[in-house]
């Protein structure tokens, strides 16, 4: 049975993460051929690593449509040591080319996404041709093709979303736990799994202020002292997705259990001695983060290491839950950055980026 909120408090963070490694379950990738969108970013090519060092699958397929990122993975990434590995230049926009893609694929994560908030916000047609209209292409060839298992990337911006950015995931979330209807008894199972900020990802404001750090500036500059985030490293993402694909019977959104942190306590601990700068909010971002609504609750239950959002059309899928030990939400459960109860210390982000940069 899962823990209670005093007895996962009661936890030092290094055992919640030593504990949360998000390893069990875990699909078997060996003789499966597997394709992921967006290979070439932060997650894909740690999720190339993984694969490559623990797996032998029949095909590993990196689809993204940068040449030059993906000349650069190969270089990291030779088929010539790796040969069930491809680069397949394709855009999740051009539902052809995924078509083509996914001929005699087992699983597809797809992890391709504009995710910049403020360019979603000065480019929204680019932003929804990306983020929904592609999630669209990837949920039609998944189920064309015949695929077994699809597990989509989210973002905690989705949930409440004030910006394009996470409308548009939010839209994309919608899309893939419909389709698991759209594919009938025998297609695919369609899962989401929603996250937080991933520790050393481009992008991160953690290798921003390292970068601060090294070249020696006086002050950190800090949107807002309130502002609490989750925090997740690659590792414990790419674990995550693999256990979710196991695990899903299909419709689901897996939220893991993770820890939150202030923005002004991560820059205190990165950087003792130097005072911060408050830069303010910028556009479309917000003050703290919510990965579960109190309206999403009702249909939310709770397990060991994570919680599972469940299709509110499929009432069988939450009995067989429940039956297995899971645990219903309660109707006013929210889980969000600033409430969280798992905090993350100065010692606990130190050993959380000794893992992340040394991965």
């Amino acid at each position: 049975m899962p823990k209670t909120d005093a007895a996962i408090a009661a936890q030092s963070v290094e055992g919640l993460f030593s504990g949360r490694d998000f390893r069990v379950p875990r699909m078997n990738l060996d003789g499966k051929s597997v394709l992921i969108t967006g290979g070439t970013g932060s997650f894909g090519r740690r999720f190339v690593k993984t694969a490559c060092e623990e797996f032998r699958p029949k095909k590993l397929i990196v689809f993204s449509r940068d040449e030059l990122k993906q000349y650069e993975m190969a270089q990291d990434f030779p088929p010539s040591r790796w040969p069930f590995l491809r680069y397949f230049i394709g855009d999740v926009r051009d539902e052809t080319r995924l078509d083509m893609a996914m001929r005699d694929v087992d699983v597809v994560i797809h992890a391709a996404a504009l995710k910049h908030v403020p360019i979603a916000e000065y480019n929204p047609f680019e932003c929804i041709k990306t983020n929904v209209m592609g999630a669209e292409n990837v949920v039609r060839a998944a189920i064309k093709r015949s695929v077994k298992h699809v597990c989509a990337l989210s973002t905690d911006k989705a949930a409440s979303p004030i910006n394009l950015y996470g409308a548009s995931k939010l839209a994309s979330d919608k899309i893939f736990t419909a389709a698991q209807a759209m594919g009938g008894s025998g297609g695919p199972k369609f899962c989401v799994v929603r996250y937080g900020n991933v520790v050393g990802s481009r992008g991160s404001v953690i290798p921003y202020f390292r970068r601060l750090v090294d070249e020696g500036a006086e002050q950190l500059p800090i949107t807002d002292p309130r502002m609490t985030r989750f925090w997740i490293t690659l590792e414990q993402g790419v674990n995550f997705v693999l256990s979710s694909l196991a695990m899903a019977r299909g419709g689901e959104i897996f939220v893991p259990k993770i820890p939150a942190m202030s923005t002004a306590d991560l820059a205190r601990s990165m950087a003792p001695d130097l005072p911060h700068k408050i830069i303010g909010i910028r556009p479309g971002e917000k003050l703290h983060e919510t990965m579960i609504t109190a309206d999403d609750a009702r249909a939310t239950v709770e397990l060991e290491d994570r919680y599972a959002i469940l299709p509110v059309y499929d009432g069988e899928l939450r009995a067989r839950y429940l039956a297995e030990g899971a645990r219903a939400a309660p109707e006013d459960f929210a889980y969000a950055s600033d409430t969280n109860p798992e905090r993350l210390d100065a010692r606990s982000l130190q050993t959380l980026l000794a893992r992340s940069f040394a991965a």
